[in-house]
């Protein structure tokens, strides 16, 4: 067995020893690796010491947050991987389409659009986009959310402007000012 993508759940920090990630990294050209655990001391491994033992080359994604790792000149953003990237936009875009049901079709939507969130070219570029750009990624996931829904045949209603019909039924977390 050759496998190419690493998922840690253990709750046992260092799980990932240098020798396992060492062996992975030589049968494949980019492998991804996820130490999921948290809090951060939990961590299978951590995010520094994977780019060094896959000379760069890890796609990672952590449950806890760490900060970007520069490696060989390249800052690598390291992305928490979060269903806060899907719930939002899943929800937003069922709503505005007052969906029956979700559907397969409207969940792999939600995965596609936020891998379209990750600027690919960009050396360094994380496996998720940053939590910073969460309110883009969501409305984002909630258009195409909204779009699968139509195309599945479970909306109720078709917004003749999805994006708009999204962001007029966001909820923005501000006070407004009273003059």
């Amino acid at each position: 067995m050759k496998p190419t993508i690493l998922i840690g759940t253990s709750g046992q920090g260092g799980a990932f020893t240098e020798e396992i990630i060492k062996e992975m990294a030589a049968h494949t050209e980019r492998p991804v690796i996820m130490p999921m655990s948290n809090p951060t001391p939990l961590a299978e491994a951590v995010p520094e010491d994977l780019f060094k033992w896959t000379d760069g080359r890890a796609l990672v994604a952590t449950g806890s947050p760490f900060e970007n790792v520069e490696y060989n000149g390249i800052e690598h953003e390291i992305g928490q991987s979060n269903n806060a990237f899907v719930f939002p936009g899943l929800g937003l875009g069922s709503i505005v389409t007052e969906s029956k049901i979700i559907t397969k079709g409207m969940f792999v939507a939600s995965a596609n659009a936020i891998a379209e969130m990750v600027d690919h070219e960009k050396p360094g570029a994380g496996l998720l986009p940053s939590i910073d750009k969460l309110q883009e990624v969501s409305i984002h996931v909630a258009v195409e959310v909204a779009k699968a829904a139509i195309k599945d045949g479970v909306a109720r209603r078709t917004p003749d402007n999805i994006e708009q019909a999204v962001k007029d039924a966001m909820w923005i977390p501000e006070y407004k000012k009273k003059m």
